[in-house]
């Protein structure tokens, strides 16, 4: 492991993107420390979080916040921005902070050039923080990638699931 390599904290990436380090419109998000340039949308990443979105605002309705492509604060230094974020409902909708894992429900990825990064570090870096539920919707293999019980050491249940499985989050079993 390299030792001479300095990781951003949270705080430190918020002044960067304040003071105009960032181009505007550049997609990055802050893991483990590090910024990562996010990959570009496509059309069938786009369709898919629409397609999802609605499905769970028609099942979820009120009983959740869906937040697309927000950050979530998983700890001092990483800050994801998940494609969709199911999380507690927050009287002020968190405009005095990002959520953090207690306050998330479930994490979706939306995977059609990011199958291997979201499985091999998105999925390590919510399992330590212990975001309870993390779903990977892969839209080229047409697979759902199912993560539950969190440790330190990343997922001790993953599941792949085919398009026709009907499934329900963990804190939502009566929605399938």
């Amino acid at each position: 492991m390299l030792t001479n390599i300095r990781l951003i904290s949270v705080r430190e990436y918020h002044k960067m993107a304040e003071t105009g380090i960032f181009h505007p419109e550049e997609r990055l998000e802050l893991i483990a420390g590090q910024i990562i340039r996010m990959s570009a949308k496509g059309t069938a990443h786009e369709s898919a979080i629409t397609r999802t979105e609605r499905l769970l605002r028609q099942r979820l309705g009120e009983k959740v916040l869906l937040r697309i492509q927000s950050p979530v604060q998983l700890d001092d230094y990483s800050e994801p921005e998940p494609d969709i974020s199911v999380v507690k409902l927050n009287p002020l909708d968190y405009e005095d902070h990002h959520p953090n894992a207690s306050e998330v429900f479930l994490l979706i990825e939306i995977a059609d050039s990011s199958l291997k990064y979201d499985r091999e570090v998105k999925a390590i870096a919510y399992a330590k923080s212990g975001i309870i539920e993390y779903w990977i919707l892969d839209v080229n293999g047409r697979k759902l990638y199912m993560y539950r019980l969190p440790s330190p050491d990343g997922y001790h249940s993953e599941s792949i699931l085919a398009d026709d499985v009907a499934i329900s989050p963990l804190a939502f079993p009566d929605c399938a």
